[in-house]
């Protein structure tokens, strides 16, 4: 049997006000291109369909229109929420789709999920378990618990739920696991919402030893591999959705797997999606200017810092985002200023007054005009809402 695994498309999702659903509707295109091309007989969505828990409007019809293209010719489609969905939500439509061999499920259930892949006649059992919230698992875990007494509860809560779902596994079936969960060892990005405190909701990778063949994961945007027993993956996020995945190649797994062998992994890399990249111009806006001369990063969303030696003009930050209407931020860098932050901050003065001392000792004692005082503290104001966002 060939099974295609992916998730956290978070569709809806948005960087910075800018829309990346053109890119999602490109991945749609491209994945089903993939499971035709690949011949999968079965498709794995480990969670997080949607960014958030009321998602747009275009965001849930790219969805609906994802699950009819890759069901299509008769291949199941498994799906399960994850810690950004509302599971109601997600499978609200299931009575509709349950025909199509659409399966979504938004609540950890009891029942094992039976699939069969017509080209082999091969059956797959899939002990899927989606987004396991604390109050999803109807436990509740004491707030006063040591970190290691908590995250020992919460893995063996979700190791029993596992391995109830794993009794219906089968000698003669393709044993599949799923799960939208932060399993200890993996490797986070900034994009990702947290769904532990402390470290309290890690899972420990023996909750999963199920005897699974596979187990699909959900979560973690980087796709990666994770130390336990049998084949642990998360596929990750098929777009970048934070500057922290700048330089990330985004794939699916694909997967071969015969009953009680081991699974055939590769790895396929995806083309959609625009780049998010790094700009740190140290030679001011000359070097910026003549990268963008050159083409550099022509269809990237782009973060730029740039070294100057005098105050930035409204007009000068104008002039670039009209240059490039990739450019996301837009972040001055100027030495004195470092230092003056410094000596200033132990005064207590608020960032208004560090940009006015600054502007004054740069222009001979010129006060600046309220208009660029005003935009300077926008873009400190837009810093500081970036670094929130990325850590959610």
């Amino acid at each position: 049997m060939r099974i295609l695994h992916t998730g956290d498309w978070h569709f809806g999702k948005t960087l910075e006000g800018r829309s990346r659903l053109r890119e999602q509707e490109d991945f749609v295109d491209e994945l089903v291109r993939i499971a035709n091309e690949q011949q999968a007989d079965l498709v794995l969505m480990a969670g997080d369909v949607y960014d958030s828990v009321n998602p747009p409007a275009a965001a849930e019809q790219l969805f609906y229109e994802a699950c009819a293209r890759l069901t299509e010719n008769g291949r199941p489609l498994v799906v399960i929420s994850g810690n950004h969905d509302q599971p109601e939500r997600v499978s609200s439509v299931s009575p509709l789709v349950a025909r199509q061999g659409i399966t979504l499920i938004g609540l950890p259930i009891a029942e094992t999920v039976t699939v069969g892949a017509s080209r082999t006649g091969e059956i797959a059992k899939i002990a899927a378990l989606p987004y396991p919230s604390e109050s999803r698992l109807n436990e509740l875990l004491s707030a006063e618990g040591q970190e290691e007494e908590l995250r020992r509860a919460y893995s063996a809560r979700v190791g029993m739920l596992m391995n109830k779902l794993a009794r219906e596994f089968k000698p003669e079936t393709v044993n599949l696991a799923m799960s939208h969960i932060y399993v200890l060892g993996g490797v986070e990005s900034d994009s990702e919402r947290p769904i532990q405190v402390g470290g309290a909701y890690t899972v420990d990778p023996s909750a999963l030893s199920v005897g699974a063949q596979y187990t699909a994961l959900g979560h973690l945007h980087r796709p990666q591999a994770v130390k336990g027993d049998g084949v642990i993956r998360y596929s990750g996020s098929p777009l970048a959705y934070s500057f922290s995945e700048a330089g990330q190649a985004k794939s699916v797994m694909m997967l071969d797997i015969a009953p009680g062998g081991a699974p055939v992994l590769e790895e396929i890399h995806l083309s959609c999606g625009r780049p998010l990249v790094r700009w740190k111009a140290k030679g001011g806006l000359e070097e910026v200017y003549r990268w963008l001369d050159e083409g550099r990063h022509a269809d990237a969303f782009i973060d730029l810092e740039v070294s100057l030696t005098e105050a930035m003009s409204i007009g000068e930050i104008q002039r670039l985002r009209k240059s490039r209407e990739g450019f996301v931020h837009i972040r001055p860098v100027y030495p004195e200023m470092e230092q003056a932050e410094l000596q200033y901050e132990r005064s207590g003065l608020p960032v208004s007054e560090l940009f006015r001392k600054f502007y004054q000792r740069q222009t001979g004692g010129a006060e600046p005009e309220e208009e660029l005082t005003q935009l300077f503290l926008e873009l400190v104001e837009e810093e500081e809402q970036s670094k929130e966002e990325e850590a959610e």
